[in-house]
């Protein structure tokens, strides 16, 4: 299937959601029927089902997202007189506009003209006779003034000052609630016309009897009304770019091609409509955005998949929220590394999710960005079998499985597995600002989109991790003392030791590292980071038994980081006599155990890889963070409290 297809499937399949409004936190979407667009109104009016007038008022802030009718050219309309069928701005509504305001009555003789049409037709709707017949009285603007919705200035004319949230006044949107005369009618169909669906219905049926010549449709090969005015709002609801436009007949689109845009493209109306409502619904829905670029994928069966730019914590909290998750477990436990944390709950919920795959389902990925205002361009057209997805999720966050740390719930967690794509931005690209890493450069929000570019393949097709990403985590982690936060810093190393465990995988893949600490590892640069490790913990030990915050001081191991890194020979030198005076003043018990550690360590090196002086690669960061996550977790070493004994 091509996307066309995909997208003209997902609408059908999801008939049973048009017009209904659902919530993405507090923002509001929904799937719309055809020839309907979403609109922000200012001002709701009541009349009864005989147009008279009842009351006005401005719309709840919390209610203001409202499904309107629009025709082919209004639904596209920037600057022109093109009106929507049924609710406008005050301009098209108000019949004595005019009198108020400075305006020739074009724009209300035009809708007023076409709101006739369908009042007066075999296909109307009580509710759409019920406008035209008060909208005729012309009298919109003085009730709005009298209801003191509507401010004048002291000439009597719209006050141009004022403005009703946000939107002056002139330009405000008016939405109607029809009052019904039957109770029975009312019960059927709610009064509001934005959820109205027989409203709704009634104004397709309408669209479709006044179709003219059908033409055929490049996309789906059907025969069908041909539109070249496309929809715009795609990925948000202020998006004015358009994926499908053709609209530079004057200038070098057609010339020695094509004579026409005829002959270049054509959609049909109804396949445009559905395909681009499915698609600001699916995006509204699930998608995500960086920076431009927007990034969507589904479930060809519909089924909750688990989203492939977030956490793994993430991954395992949507799954536990499913009603059955608890019995897609079972003995067949999968095998972890001695970890305290570890990740059998997303293997549980991967589980879980595969457990409801059919053979033939598949995933699909749809991303757009847009290199100008108008034109939206799709980047990203992919599809993969949704069981290989599962996989391939399941690859990336296993691969680069390691201990990180997220605010959750406005408490501080620890995780095992991988950050989200947006994480890894703001950690490798980041900056502190307010306590946390994060990008806060406008122009450096592109980095967002660059990141997610990156990372995509590596997660969605398996690929690898690119190594500039790996060499800069690795840098920034080498660097201690370019965070103010010790937290922000240990986001970083953790974030580097995902990196290199991948890297080091994906090079040779008999290399799998893992937390818990390796005491075999004869690996030069692993012993080393273990060498620096244990002298930072001795003096963060030290500051501890006095009183001081964990962590607080700065040792002199991470003082030395960076030049360690560098030339680990001779700064461990350095760093070996700053620890003795800390270590001296360590009881009998600590100092003995601390020096048989030290010399473990020295036994595992090659006497011509300890004496080497070239840089370290990665993998010492592995080696430092698993001996220091080794004394933070196991209990036969010194604490505080044995120190006070």
């Amino acid at each position: 299937m091509n996307w066309v297809s995909e997208l003209i499937d997902l609408y059908e399949k999801n008939t049973d959601q048009v017009g209904v409004v659902a919530y993405k936190g507090e923002v509001p979407y929904v799937l719309l029927p055809p020839f309907h667009t979403t609109v922000t109104a200012q001002i709701e009016v009541t009349i009864d089902a005989k147009g008279a007038f009842l009351h006005a008022k401005a719309v709840d802030l919390n209610d203001k997202f409202t499904i309107i009718p629009v025709t082919e050219k209004s639904g596209s309309r920037t600057a022109g007189k093109e009106p929507h069928p049924l609710c406008d701005n005050l301009r098209y509504l108000a019949g004595d506009y005019s009198v108020y305001c400075k305006d020739d009555g074009v724009c209300n003789e035009l809708y007023m003209e076409q709101l006739k049409k369908w009042a007066e037709s075999d296909i109307s709707h009580e509710k759409v006779r019920a406008i035209y017949t008060y909208l005729k009285k012309k009298c919109l603007i003085k009730d709005l003034v009298e209801q003191k919705v509507i401010v004048l200035d002291d000439n009597g004319q719209i006050n141009e000052k004022e403005s009703i949230q946000g939107i002056a006044q002139t330009k405000a949107f008016v939405r109607f609630i029809v009052r019904s005369a039957s109770e029975e009618l009312y019960q059927e169909n709610p009064d509001e016309c934005w959820k109205d669906r027989s409203l709704q219905e009634c104004y397709i049926q309408y669209v479709r009897s006044q179709e003219g010549e059908k033409g055929l449709c490049y996309l789906t090969g059907n025969m069908e009304p041909i539109s070249y005015l496309h929809s715009k709002k795609i990925r948000n609801e202020g998006d004015g770019a358009k994926l499908i436009s053709a609209n530079d007949s004057q200038n070098f689109t057609y010339r020695g091609r094509f004579t026409s845009r005829e002959e270049a493209f054509a959609v049909g109306n109804e396949t445009s409509q559905k395909l681009h409502n499915a698609l600001k619904w699916i995006i509204r829905k699930q998608g995500t955005s960086f920076d431009t670029l927007t990034l969507v994928t589904w479930e060809s069966d519909l089924l909750q998949m688990p989203a492939w730019n977030v956490d793994t914590d993430t991954i395992e909290t949507e799954y536990e929220m499913q009603d059955d998750w608890e019995d897609d477990w079972d003995d067949n436990e999968p095998v972890f590394d001695g970890n305290e944390i570890t990740a059998n709950k997303f293997y549980q919920a991967l589980r879980g999710y595969g457990k409801k795959v059919y053979h033939t389902s598949f995933m699909i990925l749809l991303g757009f960005d847009a290199a100008t205002p108008g034109r939206l361009a799709m980047v990203e057209n992919q599809t993969l079998d949704t069981a290989r997805y599962l996989k391939n999720i399941e690859k990336w966050h296993e691969s680069c499985g390691w201990i990180h740390e997220k605010w959750k719930d406005k408490k501080r967690i620890q995780f095992y597995g991988m950050v989200g794509v947006k994480d890894v931005a703001d950690i490798l690209f980041g900056i502190e600002d307010k306590g946390r890493l994060t990008i806060v450069d406008a122009n450096g929000k592109k980095l967002y989109a660059e990141v997610a570019k990156r990372l995509l393949p590596c997660i969605w097709n398996g690929t690898k991790i690119p190594y500039d990403y790996v060499s800069r985590a690795v840098q920034k982690a080498s660097s201690p003392l370019c965070y103010k936060d010790r937290k922000n810093w240990e986001r970083v190393l953790s974030l580097a030791c995902s990196l290199v465990k991948k890297y080091r995988n994906e090079e040779n893949e008999q290399e799998d590292w893992n937390v818990a600490l390796d005491r075999n590892e004869t690996d030069r640069n692993y012993l080393y980071g273990r060498l620096l490790a244990v002298a930072n913990r001795i003096e963060e030990h030290y500051y501890y038994i006095g009183g001081e915050t964990d962590g607080a001081r700065i040792t002199n191991a991470k003082r030395y980081m960076t030049a360690f890194s560098q030339r680990p020979f001779d700064t461990w030198k350095v760093i070996e006599e700053s620890i003795q005076p800390y270590l001296n003043k360590h009881k009998i018990s600590n100092q003995v155990y601390y020096g048989k550690l030290l010399d473990e360590i020295y036994n595992l090196f090659d006497m011509n890889s300890f004496k080497n002086n070239q840089k370290l690669d990665g993998l010492y960061l592995l080696g430092f963070h698993s001996q220091d996550y080794d004394f933070r977790t196991k209990k036969e070493y010194a604490d505080k409290k044995n120190e006070e004994e």
